[in-house]
Protein backbone atom coordinates (compact mmCIF):
# COMPACT_ATOMS: atom_id res chain seq x y z
CA UNK A 1 0.00 0.00 0.00
CA UNK A 2 1.29 3.66 -0.59
CA UNK A 3 2.17 5.35 2.28
CA UNK A 4 0.18 8.93 2.98
CA UNK A 5 2.06 11.48 1.51
CA UNK A 6 2.57 15.16 3.15
CA UNK A 7 4.28 17.43 1.07
CA UNK A 8 5.43 21.38 2.70
CA UNK A 9 4.04 23.70 0.53
CA UNK A 10 6.69 26.56 2.11
CA UNK A 11 8.15 27.86 5.36
CA UNK A 12 5.39 27.70 7.82
CA UNK A 13 5.31 31.20 9.67
CA UNK A 14 4.77 29.73 12.80
CA UNK A 15 5.82 26.92 15.09
CA UNK A 16 3.38 24.06 14.37
CA UNK A 17 2.37 20.83 16.63
CA UNK A 18 2.53 17.95 14.47
CA UNK A 19 1.26 15.35 17.39
CA UNK A 20 -2.35 15.09 15.87
CA UNK A 21 -0.61 13.89 12.65
CA UNK A 22 0.54 9.92 13.89
CA UNK A 23 -0.76 6.55 12.28
CA UNK A 24 -3.58 5.39 14.86
CA UNK A 25 -4.84 8.94 15.08
CA UNK A 26 -5.63 9.17 11.05
CA UNK A 27 -6.34 5.44 10.85
CA UNK A 28 -9.87 5.45 8.16
CA UNK A 29 -9.75 8.89 7.92
CA UNK A 30 -9.92 10.83 4.10
CA UNK A 31 -7.43 13.17 2.86
CA UNK A 32 -10.72 15.52 3.31
CA UNK A 33 -10.38 15.44 6.68
CA UNK A 34 -6.88 15.03 7.42
CA UNK A 35 -6.60 18.37 5.93
CA UNK A 36 -8.96 19.95 8.37
CA UNK A 37 -7.00 18.88 11.52
CA UNK A 38 -5.51 22.19 13.23
CA UNK A 39 -2.01 22.53 14.18
CA UNK A 40 -1.90 26.00 14.70
CA UNK A 41 0.20 27.18 18.03
CA UNK A 42 -0.98 30.70 18.26
CA UNK A 43 -4.40 31.79 17.70
CA UNK A 44 -3.93 32.12 13.81
CA UNK A 45 -5.42 29.15 12.84
CA UNK A 46 -3.38 26.79 10.78
CA UNK A 47 -4.83 23.37 9.41
CA UNK A 48 -2.84 20.23 8.04
CA UNK A 49 -4.27 21.39 4.18
CA UNK A 50 -3.18 25.08 4.12
CA UNK A 51 0.56 23.62 5.15
CA UNK A 52 0.80 20.04 3.52
CA UNK A 53 -0.39 19.00 -0.10
CA UNK A 54 -1.94 15.65 1.44
CA UNK A 55 -1.65 12.92 -0.97
CA UNK A 56 -3.79 9.96 -0.35
CA UNK A 57 -2.66 6.78 0.92
CA UNK A 58 -2.20 4.18 4.20
CA UNK A 59 -1.94 5.54 6.92
CA UNK A 60 0.01 3.10 8.68
CA UNK A 61 3.14 4.63 6.81
CA UNK A 62 3.43 8.40 6.90
CA UNK A 63 6.29 10.32 4.96
CA UNK A 64 6.91 14.40 4.96
CA UNK A 65 8.20 15.74 1.97
CA UNK A 66 10.43 18.68 3.10
CA UNK A 67 10.87 19.87 6.52
CA UNK A 68 11.05 22.78 8.63
CA UNK A 69 12.47 23.39 12.13
CA UNK A 70 9.46 25.02 13.01
CA UNK A 71 7.65 21.95 12.45
CA UNK A 72 7.58 20.70 16.42
CA UNK A 73 6.47 17.41 17.93
CA UNK A 74 6.89 14.89 14.63
CA UNK A 75 5.59 11.56 15.82
CA UNK A 76 4.34 12.24 19.10
CA UNK A 77 3.11 9.48 20.93
CA UNK A 78 3.68 7.35 18.27
CA UNK A 79 2.19 3.53 18.49
CA UNK A 80 2.58 1.20 15.76
CA UNK A 81 3.23 1.83 11.97
CA UNK A 82 6.44 4.65 10.25
CA UNK A 83 6.42 8.22 9.77
CA UNK A 84 9.40 9.51 7.32
CA UNK A 85 10.76 13.04 7.40
CA UNK A 86 12.71 14.09 4.58
CA UNK A 87 14.24 17.17 6.12
CA UNK A 88 14.01 18.98 9.16
CA UNK A 89 11.87 18.96 12.24
CA UNK A 90 11.60 20.81 15.29
CA UNK A 91 11.40 20.14 19.09
CA UNK A 92 10.69 17.10 20.49
CA UNK A 93 10.55 14.60 17.82
CA UNK A 94 9.31 10.93 18.70
CA UNK A 95 8.28 12.15 22.31
CA UNK A 96 6.04 9.44 24.15
CA UNK A 97 6.56 6.85 21.22
CA UNK A 98 5.71 3.52 21.97
CA UNK A 99 6.04 1.72 19.29
CA UNK A 100 6.94 2.10 15.81
CA UNK A 101 9.64 3.82 13.65
CA UNK A 102 10.03 7.21 13.47
CA UNK A 103 13.17 8.64 10.82
CA UNK A 104 14.22 12.02 10.27
CA UNK A 105 16.41 12.55 7.31
CA UNK A 106 17.91 15.68 8.52
CA UNK A 107 18.78 17.49 11.63
CA UNK A 108 16.18 17.99 14.99
CA UNK A 109 15.63 20.21 17.63
CA UNK A 110 15.55 19.36 21.64
CA UNK A 111 13.99 17.15 23.78
CA UNK A 112 13.84 14.94 20.70
CA UNK A 113 12.64 11.16 21.95
CA UNK A 114 11.59 12.66 25.51
CA UNK A 115 10.19 9.75 27.48
CA UNK A 116 10.08 7.38 24.91
CA UNK A 117 9.30 4.19 26.61
CA UNK A 118 9.71 1.87 22.86
CA UNK A 119 9.83 1.76 19.03
CA UNK A 120 12.95 2.99 17.21
CA UNK A 121 13.80 6.42 16.31
CA UNK A 122 16.44 7.90 13.74
CA UNK A 123 17.83 10.79 13.06
CA UNK A 124 20.26 11.29 10.41
CA UNK A 125 21.41 14.80 11.30
CA UNK A 126 22.32 16.66 14.09
CA UNK A 127 20.21 16.00 17.53
CA UNK A 128 19.43 19.49 20.02
CA UNK A 129 20.05 19.93 23.59
CA UNK A 130 18.33 17.51 26.44
CA UNK A 131 17.95 13.90 23.67
CA UNK A 132 15.76 11.74 25.58
CA UNK A 133 15.51 13.74 28.81
CA UNK A 134 12.29 14.75 30.47
CA UNK A 135 10.45 18.04 30.24
CA UNK A 136 10.08 20.30 33.33
CA UNK A 137 8.50 18.36 36.53
CA UNK A 138 8.93 14.82 34.95
CA UNK A 139 10.90 12.14 36.97
CA UNK A 140 11.96 10.06 33.89
CA UNK A 141 13.12 10.78 30.44
CA UNK A 142 13.83 7.64 27.62
CA UNK A 143 12.45 4.40 29.51
CA UNK A 144 12.71 2.08 26.64
CA UNK A 145 13.81 1.44 22.45
CA UNK A 146 16.37 2.59 20.19
CA UNK A 147 17.49 5.76 19.62
CA UNK A 148 20.20 6.54 16.95
CA UNK A 149 21.92 9.76 16.38
CA UNK A 150 24.08 10.04 13.02
CA UNK A 151 25.55 13.29 13.55
CA UNK A 152 26.50 15.27 16.85
CA UNK A 153 23.98 15.36 19.96
CA UNK A 154 24.02 18.67 22.26
CA UNK A 155 24.25 19.47 25.83
CA UNK A 156 22.72 16.89 28.55
CA UNK A 157 22.04 13.74 26.34
CA UNK A 158 20.81 11.17 27.95
CA UNK A 159 19.67 13.12 30.94
CA UNK A 160 17.55 10.58 33.60
CA UNK A 161 17.97 7.54 30.88
CA UNK A 162 15.70 5.05 32.74
CA UNK A 163 16.08 2.33 30.03
CA UNK A 164 16.89 1.90 26.70
CA UNK A 165 19.62 2.46 24.18
CA UNK A 166 21.22 5.81 22.53
CA UNK A 167 23.54 5.25 20.22
CA UNK A 168 25.42 8.44 19.03
CA UNK A 169 28.30 8.27 15.83
CA UNK A 170 29.15 11.92 16.34
CA UNK A 171 30.09 13.88 19.42
CA UNK A 172 27.86 15.21 22.10
CA UNK A 173 28.18 18.18 24.13
CA UNK A 174 28.71 18.63 28.08
CA UNK A 175 27.25 16.71 30.83
CA UNK A 176 26.33 13.34 28.49
CA UNK A 177 24.36 11.17 30.36
CA UNK A 178 23.95 13.16 33.32
CA UNK A 179 22.13 11.74 36.61
CA UNK A 180 21.24 8.34 34.36
CA UNK A 181 19.24 5.62 36.13
CA UNK A 182 20.01 2.48 34.15
CA UNK A 183 20.24 1.74 30.32
CA UNK A 184 22.62 2.70 27.86
CA UNK A 185 24.64 5.37 26.01
CA UNK A 186 27.50 5.07 23.63
CA UNK A 187 29.22 8.08 22.29
CA UNK A 188 31.82 6.89 19.42
CA UNK A 189 33.42 10.17 18.94
CA UNK A 190 34.48 13.35 21.57
CA UNK A 191 32.25 14.22 24.48
CA UNK A 192 32.14 17.54 26.20
CA UNK A 193 32.74 18.06 30.25
CA UNK A 194 31.47 16.14 33.32
CA UNK A 195 29.88 12.77 30.86
CA UNK A 196 27.94 10.61 33.57
CA UNK A 197 27.51 13.51 35.88
CA UNK A 198 25.42 12.11 39.03
CA UNK A 199 24.47 8.81 36.99
CA UNK A 200 23.74 5.96 39.50
CA UNK A 201 23.82 2.67 37.45
CA UNK A 202 24.16 2.30 33.59
CA UNK A 203 26.35 1.41 30.82
CA UNK A 204 28.29 4.28 28.93
CA UNK A 205 31.06 4.32 26.64
CA UNK A 206 32.96 7.12 24.97
CA UNK A 207 35.73 6.95 22.38
CA UNK A 208 37.59 9.66 23.65
CA UNK A 209 38.38 11.95 26.47
CA UNK A 210 38.15 15.46 25.85
CA UNK A 211 38.42 19.10 27.71
CA UNK A 212 39.91 18.08 30.54
CA UNK A 213 41.17 20.47 32.55
CA UNK A 214 42.05 21.55 36.50
CA UNK A 215 39.24 21.96 38.70
CA UNK A 216 38.23 25.57 39.19
CA UNK A 217 36.70 25.25 42.77
CA UNK A 218 37.44 22.48 45.48
CA UNK A 219 33.54 21.72 44.92
CA UNK A 220 34.62 20.86 40.86
CA UNK A 221 37.60 18.94 42.38
CA UNK A 222 34.77 16.43 43.47
CA UNK A 223 33.88 15.66 39.72
CA UNK A 224 37.36 14.55 38.97
CA UNK A 225 37.64 10.58 39.03
CA UNK A 226 39.18 8.77 41.82
CA UNK A 227 42.22 6.95 42.20
CA UNK A 228 40.26 3.67 42.90
CA UNK A 229 38.41 4.41 39.70
CA UNK A 230 40.99 5.33 37.32
CA UNK A 231 42.61 1.84 38.04
CA UNK A 232 39.67 -0.18 37.76
CA UNK A 233 38.86 1.13 34.81
CA UNK A 234 42.96 0.84 33.27
CA UNK A 235 42.37 -2.82 33.54
CA UNK A 236 39.57 -3.27 31.42
CA UNK A 237 40.11 -3.77 28.06
CA UNK A 238 37.47 -1.67 26.20
CA UNK A 239 39.14 1.04 28.19
CA UNK A 240 41.26 3.61 27.34
CA UNK A 241 41.16 6.17 30.76
CA UNK A 242 38.83 7.12 32.40
CA UNK A 243 36.29 10.01 32.13
CA UNK A 244 34.73 12.47 34.81
CA UNK A 245 32.50 10.53 37.32
CA UNK A 246 30.60 12.46 39.93
CA UNK A 247 31.67 11.22 43.31
CA UNK A 248 28.18 10.86 44.46
CA UNK A 249 27.40 8.78 41.45
CA UNK A 250 27.57 5.16 41.04
CA UNK A 251 27.96 3.25 38.33
CA UNK A 252 30.62 2.51 35.36
CA UNK A 253 32.16 5.10 33.05
CA UNK A 254 34.65 4.33 30.81
CA UNK A 255 36.03 5.88 27.48
CA UNK A 256 35.34 3.75 23.91
CA UNK A 257 38.71 2.58 22.06
CA UNK A 258 37.14 2.84 18.15
CA UNK A 259 38.14 0.03 16.10
CA UNK A 260 36.32 -1.31 12.51
CA UNK A 261 34.40 -3.64 15.14
CA UNK A 262 33.15 -0.60 17.02
CA UNK A 263 31.74 0.70 13.43
CA UNK A 264 29.95 -2.33 12.14
CA UNK A 265 27.76 -2.42 15.58
CA UNK A 266 25.52 0.11 13.89
CA UNK A 267 24.01 -0.36 10.17
CA UNK A 268 22.07 2.09 9.15
CA UNK A 269 19.42 -0.39 7.26
CA UNK A 270 18.45 -2.40 10.19
CA UNK A 271 17.42 -2.80 13.78
CA UNK A 272 20.23 -3.44 15.85
CA UNK A 273 20.59 -5.18 19.15
CA UNK A 274 22.42 -4.25 22.60
CA UNK A 275 25.92 -4.86 21.20
CA UNK A 276 27.49 -2.17 23.69
CA UNK A 277 30.31 -2.97 25.95
CA UNK A 278 30.01 -2.66 29.53
CA UNK A 279 32.29 -0.12 30.63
Amino acid sequence: MKPLVLALKQEPDQRLDLSPLVPHLLDGKSAKEIAEIELQTTREKITAGDIFKIRSGGAGSIRFEGGSLRLDNVGQGLKSGEIIVEGDCGKSPGRKMSGGNLVVAGDCGPFAGSAMSGGRLEIGGDAGDFLTAPLEGEMEGMTGGLLIVRGNAGERAGDRLRRGTIVIEGAAGDFPGSRMIAGTLIVLKDCGTLPGYLMRRARSCWQTRRNWRRPSSIAESTNLPSPKFRRAAARRKPCRRAGFLDARSRGSLATWRRSEKAKSFFPRDALIKDHSTHG
